[in-house]
């Protein structure tokens, strides 16, 4: 089995840290998609053991037992990785892919919203079609500039129709997006430049109508019940000393 998503290892992430609860989305894979998780961890450690290489001699090798590859379960997962060791964007290219296909919904946890141009204007045009589009970033900063920058850029979309939110109990760190309740991506990957261009980063993306229902279901759930929604009229009558954090976060945004 693999695990794969947005927690890491640390007491901050129990929950134990100054940000207090942490809310956070990790998927179990069993079966064949677990060698791909395999094949991105052997490619990481090599890339940064230099002194301490794992050879891989093919498929077949002890890091790709047989009977895991051959094992198939009932849902259709397909690892995306991408990071500077690759001029491929896989995670990237999946995003705007599926929000350019969506058809009813596009709900997307982050903590850092900081899009570029391309994935700016798909949310937009979605939105204007007549797309569902909901965004849930934190309530509370564990960057500030970025926490300024994340409403900055959100407070800009709601009046193409976008919906944004604030989840309010502890800190959401769920790297995760749900599209037509169809297809669902868990992973590492932020909505953000440094994801899109600069770290390594690996998400699956899951192709199984019941459990994308259910990821959907539980999403529209905890809007009601964790989040605050942001209107038009609240961000256009924030106050000037939050629009001067905003306008030097939204300057700086391309380094965060």
């Amino acid at each position: 089995m693999g695990f794969i998503g947005g927690f890491n290892i640390g007491d901050e992430y129990l929950g134990k840290g100054e940000l207090g609860y942490w809310r956070d989305t990790h998927l179990k894979i069993r079966g064949a998609a677990v060698a791909s998780l395999q094949r991105r961890f052997v490619m990481d450690w090599n890339y940064s053991a230099k002194d301490a290489q794992l050879l891989i001699s093919g498929d077949d090798s002890v890091y790709f037992p047989s009977d895991l590859i051959s094992q198939h379960g009932q849902s259709k997962v397909q690892i995306a990785s991408s990071g500077p060791d690759s001029p491929k964007k896989a995670i990237y290219s999946g995003y705007l892919s599926l929000i350019s296909q969506a058809k009813e919904s596009v709900y997307i946890h982050t903590p850092y919203f900081i899009p570029d141009e391309p994935i700016y204007t798909a949310l937009i045009l979605a939105a204007k079609s007549g797309v569902d589009v909901r965004i849930v970033i934190p309530c509370k900063p564990d960057h500030p500039f970025v926490y300024w920058a994340n409403h900055s850029y959100l407070g800009e979309l709601l009046g193409a129709g976008v919906r944004g939110y604030t989840y309010n109990d502890g800190f959401i760190h769920s790297k995760a997006a749900v599209f037509d309740g169809k297809v669902m991506t868990v992973g590492t990957a932020n909505w953000d430049i440094r994801s899109f261009k600069l770290n390594f980063e690996t998400n699956a993306f899951v192709y199984d109508k019941a459990v994308c229902e259910k990821a959907r279901d539980s999403y529209l759930k905890e809007l009601e019940s964790n989040c605050t929604e942001i209107t038009l009229d609240m961000y256009k009558n924030r106050s000037v000393m939050v629009r001067i954090k905003e306008s030097i976060s939204r300057l700086m945004s391309p380094l965060l």
